[in-house]
């Protein structure tokens, strides 16, 4: 047990020092509904793509999970985050709270949602390399199913 609080407590402050860890400046890239169908079929690597808001409840629940997903599985996994209907100052806001360093965009229309057939947020889209979307979760994401998630796109590897 000890030694996983040493390992736990390594990679945070090597989290901490790495250039991932820097501040958020300007604005989040805005992305399409084409420009995300074509990131996604060209990613080489499995995904996970959340899509939040700075003011959903859910969301601000969820993302200390995705933190740590994301430290723990980044080499393997591309994470992409998706503002939704949100601000572009309260969004950097929430990514700084939570410390969210993987690639967030902003679709301040919804858009991508509605592309998902998602009617509400969050959502976190498990997708295998070159597109094909293997698992959709609506709705808060707890550890267990976000592992389950990750572990299923890896053994696919």
């Amino acid at each position: 047990m000890r030694r996983a609080v040493i390992v736990i407590v390594i990679v945070a402050v090597l989290g901490a020092c790495s250039d991932e860890m820097s501040p958020i400046d300007g604005e989040l890239d805005p992305i399409t509904v084409d420009e995300f169908q074509a990131m996604v079929e060209a990613s080489p690597r499995p995904m996970v793509v959340n899509l939040w808001a700075s003011w959903c409840i859910p969301c601000r629940s969820e993302a200390p999970l995705l933190r740590e997903a994301h430290a723990t599985f980044g080499d393997d996994v591309t994470f992409l985050g998706v503002a939704t209907e949100d601000t572009q100052s309260d969004a950097l806001t929430f990514l700084d709270e939570f410390e969210l360093r993987f690639d967030n965009r902003f679709d301040r229309s919804g858009a991508i949602r509605g592309h998902l057939g998602a009617t509400g947020l969050p959502v976190t889209v498990f997708v295998r390399p070159g597109g094909e979307i293997m698992r959709t979760h609506f709705g808060v994401i707890d550890d267990s199913a976000l592992a389950l998630g990750i572990d299923d796109l890896l053994a696919e590897d």
